[in-house]
């Protein structure tokens, strides 16, 4: 909770500025211990190349992706923070991913291949349509 509102207080003062938030989303990755940090510096190439509108910012410490409202779309959380044997890469529910009464919001991540990179890739961009 100490993270989130030092998060909260760094966008207040640095409003939509998409350096502050790059900043503090490679930060967050360089501290991150392997497979998680190769998997989150990826998955930030690829979203930021899926969806250059989105405004990479930090949300509970993880890297995140919002919208020019300033709310999170997409997010990736490592296994090792929370103690889980994968890392998650999640949407929120401003995410544009709605298929009738059920749709997935998230995804269990081992590792990053070709087929995973192209999926997530295919899902930013559905998310932000």
């Amino acid at each position: 909770m100490k993270a989130r509102a030092q998060e909260l207080k760094a966008e207040a003062r640095a409003g939509k500025d998409r350096a502050e938030g790059e900043k503090a989303i490679l930060a967050a990755i360089a501290a991150m211990k392997e497979p998680d940090r190769s998997m989150a510096k990826r998955l930030h190439e690829i979203v930021t190349a899926s969806a250059p509108a989105l405004l990479p910012k930090t949300w509970y410490g993880m890297p995140a992706y919002a919208n020019a409202d300033g709310k999170v779309v997409c997010f990736f959380q490592a296994a090792q923070k929370f103690g889980s044997r994968y890392a998650t890469f999640g949407f929120s529910d401003t995410a544009n991913l709605d298929e009738g009464n059920m749709w997935t919001t998230s995804f269990a991540l081992m590792k990053l291949t070709a087929a995973e990179e192209a999926k997530i890739s295919a899902l930013v961009k559905k998310a932000v349509s």
